[in-house]
């Protein structure tokens, strides 16, 4: 693959509608993408959705950089284990694995931006995990990953709830896995990807209700 820019200014807000995007074919046969930022080749930084036909694989490989995954919807399985629905696994940089399908599967994929220093693998069914109380009513939170100003969670928005403006220092990051995620910018049904930079400001809720995956402290 040529070097591709797509939202690569991370001092930039960026938004993209994913559930529109076109699908795009990686090198491996049943693999495709949604591209929703990239900087680079086939070895890039790079934020996707990434589609696995039923019986589909990708050849063994290593994580340079690190990995985080989120399944969306089927099964993603390698030699260390299977993931059905809603699991999260971050591979750390130096990691490798072959992944792949027997089911089919989609995921969230987010590659090459976890600390150099970061070497814990992390697997987490949140379908079985507990949910904490957030800051303010009406607001849960599931911690996923956590190293150093890098933080990964769920968090989950009942109707109505409404969260004070506040600061993202090394920026936020969010993608929405239901309902409808809202701030004074605009509203972000499911499928939606956000991404505010560091020291940039909104104020968030939703009416309508939602949960969201969000990445905070990459982004300095």
């Amino acid at each position: 693959m040529q070097s591709l820019l797509i939202h690569p200014d991370l001092s930039r807000r960026a938004v993209v509608d994913g559930s529109a995007l076109d699908w795009h074919d990686s090198p491996m046969p049943g693999v495709q993408r949604r591209m929703l930022e990239r900087d680079g080749g086939e070895q890039a930084r790079a934020t996707s959705i990434v589609r696995y036909a039923p019986g589909s694989r990708f050849s063994p490989h290593t994580h340079e950089r690190g990995e985080e995954l989120f399944v969306l919807d089927g099964v993603l399985e390698d030699e260390f284990g299977h993931y059905g629905p809603g699991s999260y696994i971050k591979n750390p940089p130096g990691s490798a694995h072959t992944p792949a399908s027997v089911t089919g599967c989609l995921l969230w994929v987010k590659l090459r931006h976890l600390a150099p220093d970061d070497s814990e693998r992390v697997v987490v069914n949140t379908q079985a995990a507990a949910w904490q109380p957030g800051l303010v009513p009406g607001l849960a939170v599931m911690s996923l990953s956590s190293h150093a100003t890098q933080h990964t969670a769920l968090v989950r928005w009942a109707p109505g709830t409404r969260f004070r403006r506040h600061q993202h220092w090394g920026g936020e990051e969010i993608y929405v896995l239901s309902g409808v995620f809202e701030d004074e910018h605009g509203r972000y049904p499911a499928g939606h990807w956000l991404r505010s930079p560091h020291l940039s400001q909104h104020t968030p809720f939703s009416g309508e209700g939602c949960t969201i995956l969000v990445k905070t402290g990459h982004l300095q």
